[in-house]
């Protein structure tokens, strides 16, 4: 699978192979979605336990890399289908860079966009991807990162601090209702 590599600018400057360009930590686009329902709940995924970084863990909605050719928010949709079976209009909320690196040697060296989405209902897992899922209050999962960091996938702790102190309810709420 290709991947889209970019400068510090997220213009597209080639493309590579997926495993090559987390081995090298090579520049590339990604998207993360969050999915919260009516209450504010955040829906949070456990990655399926043989993914090929950070099986296990737990982490946002969906994530994942547009193909070449593809328009970020398309690939977005497309991934939260196949990981989570279901869709919801989606909103990029902002971008931002970072750089994890992994216990196996793999590293995400990545221009990430954000997109926040509303949705009510069950998902219908894609066991390959997801193990399993859970809708979380904002409090809780606070407490549950800072009593467990470890059981997070790293860019989603990343992410997380980024965004926890505007999630409280009646704003957010009041922010989604526009998606």
């Amino acid at each position: 699978m290709s991947i889209i590599l970019v400068d510090d600018n997220d213009k597209q400057i080639g493309v590579g192979e997926k495993m090559d360009v987390h081995q090298k930590g090579l520049l590339h686009r990604a998207f993360s979605v969050l999915v919260f329902n009516e209450k504010g709940e955040l829906l949070i995924q456990r990655r399926a336990f043989d993914k090929y970084h950070c099986g296990g863990l737990w982490a946002n909605t969906c994530c994942s890399h547009p193909f070449p050719n593809e328009e970020t928010l398309d690939a977005a949709h497309r991934r939260l289908t196949e990981e989570m079976g279901f869709d919801c209009k989606l909103e990029e909320k902002f971008v931002f860079q970072y750089r994890a690196e992994f216990e196996n040697n793999l590293i995400e060296n990545e221009i990430d966009h954000v997109f926040f989405g509303i949705w009510n209902g069950t998902p219908q897992l894609n066991l390959e991807e997801v193990s399993e899922y859970q809708w979380i209050s904002v409090e809780n999962l606070s407490k549950e990162i800072e009593k467990t960091p470890q059981s997070f996938a790293p860019w989603f702790l990343i992410l997380y601090k980024k965004i926890e102190s505007q999630l409280t309810i009646p704003s957010f709420l009041t922010q989604c209702a526009r998606i």
